[in-house]
């Protein structure tokens, strides 16, 4: 796509083979990542991965290592890293720097015991649930800036009482508080329950005999390019008119 030039000069100037100074720091506060994998025939999976700050932990300038905790019981990832040790790792600052950091490199699962005896000084926690089960760890192989342009600066929300688990997206109800998140947990309410409807789906499909289940919808008529020119000057123009009525007022949105 004639970008040959700038990939170049990013590579040149932005990917480094280890964590320098500002990365590690970067990577000791984050909470949350996400995680990129596949198996030996390049079938690929994504999971997001949380913790206390600190969770990814910077072990040198070329190692980093997380732990994994109780989950879903599939071991998706850890399958994989046993079948294809590379792996993707993706922070995204979304509340101070708004930025990212992409890690590529090598990964392979440590037991808890191995990890500990190599370095003795890993916290232990006191929560069940965010108790290693083993480790993960990555030799960073590229380490690279992922630009603020597109990320969107987000506001933490302290958590007040106890909602009930599954209850939604309401706004009426108080949320969990922090101390509360159910980390381990088996409870099929509190993990969020069939959110998607999948397992009803299932249970549908299985009821119903292949010949009267309903076919699929069929997918809707991309809109034609006019459609989207009347749409973007049906915008414009509403827009003017709103700034003729309010007067010469600084633009303050485009949903007042």
């Amino acid at each position: 796509m004639g970008t040959a030039d700038r990939a170049d000069r990013f590579y040149d100037e932005q990917v480094l083979d280890h964590l320098n100074v500002r990365m590690r720091e970067f990577v000791g506060r984050q909470e949350m990542f996400f995680l990129a994998t596949s198996d030996r025939h390049g079938e690929c999976d994504s999971t997001f991965r949380a913790g206390p700050p600190g969770f990814l932990r910077v072990l040198d300038g070329r190692t980093l290592a997380y732990p994994e905790y109780r989950g879903n019981g599939v071991l998706a990832s850890l399958g994989n890293i046993e079948e294809n040790p590379h792996v993707g790792i993706l922070m995204v600052d979304f509340f101070r720097d708004r930025i990212g950091l992409h890690v590529n490199g090598r990964a392979r699962v440590v037991e808890d015991d191995e990890m500990r005896a190599h370095h003795p000084g890993l916290p232990v926690d006191p929560v069940p649930g965010r108790r290693a089960l083993v480790w993960v760890e990555v030799a960073v192989e590229e380490a690279y800036i992922h630009c603020a342009k597109h990320i969107p600066h987000l506001q933490k929300v302290p958590m007040r009482g106890r909602g009930r688990a599954g209850d939604g997206p309401r706004t009426d109800r108080p949320r969990e508080p922090e101390q509360g998140r159910a980390w381990g947990t088996d409870d099929v309410k509190r993990k969020g329950g069939d959110f998607f409807g999948a397992a009803a789906e299932a249970r549908e499909g299985r009821r119903t005999p292949p010949a009267e289940r309903p076919a699929a919808p069929a997918a809707p008529e991309p809109a034609r390019p006019e459609e989207w020119l009347e749409e973007a000057e049906r915008v414009l123009a509403e827009a003017r008119r709103r700034a003729a009525q309010k007067g010469p007022q600084p633009f303050s949105g485009w949903f007042r």
